[in-house]
């Protein structure tokens, strides 16, 4: 067998075993959460400008999604509904922070209706 085609053969298996991890969904957790979102980990920074949704990790905080319900110059409201059906919400002016379950949700400015948010765990 000669050196090209030793490469070739093995740059193929690299290729379908690379090709098969990603298809069967044994990427990195990292590599998973990004692709959820910035948020899917719980820490991030984000402004919103309306009633919006980010998604986060159900398995890590007991719910999806965490939506942002109502934006003023002077409150934050938030709410989620568990994977358990009991519905979570929260609301806060600008400095403060809500937790829900084990996400921590701080709103750093408001500034007309744009809320600068810190999501961590």
């Amino acid at each position: 067998m000669s050196t090209g085609m030793r490469w070739r053969t093995a740059t193929a298996a690299v290729t379908t075993t690379l090709a098969a991890t990603l298809g069967l969904g044994l990427m990195s957790p990292v590599a998973q959460a990004a692709a959820h979102g910035p948020c899917y980990d719980g820490r991030c920074k984000v402004t919103v400008s309306r009633p919006t949704s980010i998604k986060v990790d159900s398995h890590r905080f007991g719910f999806g999604k965490l939506r942002i319900t109502h934006i003023s110059s002077r409150s934050v409201k938030m709410a989620a509904t568990t994977t358990g059906g009991a519905r979570l919400s929260g609301s806060t002016s600008p400095g403060g922070t809500v937790r829900l379950n084990n996400l921590s949700i701080g709103v750093r400015s408001v500034s007309g209706h744009k809320a600068k948010l810190v999501l961590s765990s």
